[in-house]
């Protein structure tokens, strides 16, 4: 299979300890994560356009998995090749992944690892990150009245109708919409998302997808055991669910608690747990891999279910990219574009109110907190794991008083 040209100015090790900082500074969910990750690829070290960005953004919204690790997947894919894209899976994910093993291995050590207080106030700090994030993309891409309308419009509908499928109906409304009624100037040009994968490849990852989704039920009927047991439930929720970490997480429950795999006790435990950590809400796999009643359990059953869930959306992006690029590179491609973007940040939009707002600010305090926070991101430019730090032992001096 072609090996994608890595770029030169980085290595895998490189690539890994930037996401590996982002792994353990990421606090507040998926929509959070994408803030995170435009203010360090976009705006600091400029490793693509914004444009780009919103690109690759509305790309990974129509898959399904996670939005925010396949972005990561394809920033390192851009930087080193799959080793990159291995590298910068790993440094997002491990953190989180070794945190839930170990509360899944010792939960009445771990238990009261963060306080309540310090919980909130890693909250509170998503809002100025999401807010950050709607402000600037929505500067740069929705810079005329139909632009502003379409995100408008997709806010409201989201807001109104809080399902997966309605996020992917409001893209391709909108994308739709941009086709019809916006013609880009030339001057726009085009901003290629630098990651050189061959459409040869591209289809051979996705016919691997296709095969693994397929066949590894029929598999499981053949030779049953319980690794691959696991291996299908994992690698089925990880390849059918749309819309993030939180719409996976009662598929699953339905999956192993019914099936006597995890108890109901356990699985509510690991969900508080998995809203404590940073990083991706996949990670939740290892956790009820490490918490098998039946072998394979603990940090061999974390690390199969972990791989489990994450394996497709490796093979989607990596299927994917190469058929977008070239898909973009047209007038009419960039008109839809165009109004897909408007439409993601309607959906940040709506993000930064439900479940982003509603689920941190409920005070004054929670609301001062916010504002500081914001601000030290947008003016006073700091860097994020400080303004997360601060937030959360602020959020735990304001309970303890």
């Amino acid at each position: 299979m072609d090996e994608p040209r890595a770029d030169s100015r980085s290595s895998p090790w490189s690539v890994f300890i930037i996401f590996l900082r982002l792994g353990l500074t990421s606090f507040g969910g998926p929509i959070a994560h994408l803030g995170y990750f435009r203010d360090e690829f976009v705006t600091r070290r400029r490793w693509l356009t914004e444009r780009s960005y919103a690109d690759l953004v509305a790309l990974c919204q129509f898959l399904p998995g996670p939005a925010s690790s396949q972005v990561g997947i394809a920033l390192g894919m851009s930087r080193a090749g799959y080793r990159g894209a291995l590298a910068a899976w790993a440094g997002f994910t491990l953190p989180s992944a070794i945190a839930l093993i170990l509360f899944a291995l010792g939960l009445s050590r771990y238990g009261a690892l963060l306080s309540p207080g310090a919980l909130h106030g890693l909250k509170v700090v998503a809002v100025a990150v999401v807010a950050q994030a709607v402000w600037g993309m929505a500067r740069n891409l929705c810079t005329d009245g139909l632009r502003v309308t379409l995100m408008m419009i997709s806010a409201c509908v989201v807001l109104l109708e809080p399902s997966a499928w309605a996020q992917v109906g409001v893209m391709i409304a909108a994308g739709v919409t941009g086709l019809l009624l916006l013609r880009p100037e030339q001057r726009d040009g085009h901003d290629p998302l630098p990651i050189p994968l061959s459409r040869r490849a591209g289809a051979i990852w996705l016919s691997l997808f296709l095969a693994l989704l397929i066949g590894l039920p029929i598999l499981n009927q053949l030779l049953p055991s319980q690794s691959l047991a696991l291996v299908d439930t994992f690698y089925r929720a990880g390849s059918l669910v749309f819309g993030g970490g939180h719409v996976v997480l009662p598929l699953l429950q339905a999956e192993v608690v019914p099936s006597g795999w995890v108890s109901n006790e356990a699985f509510l435990a690991g969900y508080g747990a998995t809203q404590a950590v940073p990083g991706p809400l996949f990670t939740f796999a290892a956790f009820l891999g490490a918490s098998m009643s039946l072998a394979p359990s603990g940090w061999l059953g974390g690390l199969i279910c972990l791989l489990a869930i994450f394996a497709p959306s490796f093979l989607l992006i990596l299927g994917a990219l190469p058929f977008w690029e070239r898909l973009r590179r047209s007038v009419r491609a960039q008109a839809a574009l165009i109004g897909v973007n408007a439409a993601v940040v309607g959906l940040l939009l709506a993000a930064l109110y439900q479940p982003v707002w509603t689920s941190a600010i409920f005070t004054a305090q929670d609301f001062g907190l916010a504002l500081v926070a914001l601000i030290a991101l947008m003016f006073w430019k700091l860097p994020p794991w400080l303004v997360v730090l601060g937030c959360g032992v602020a959020g735990w001096l304001l309970s303890a008083g």
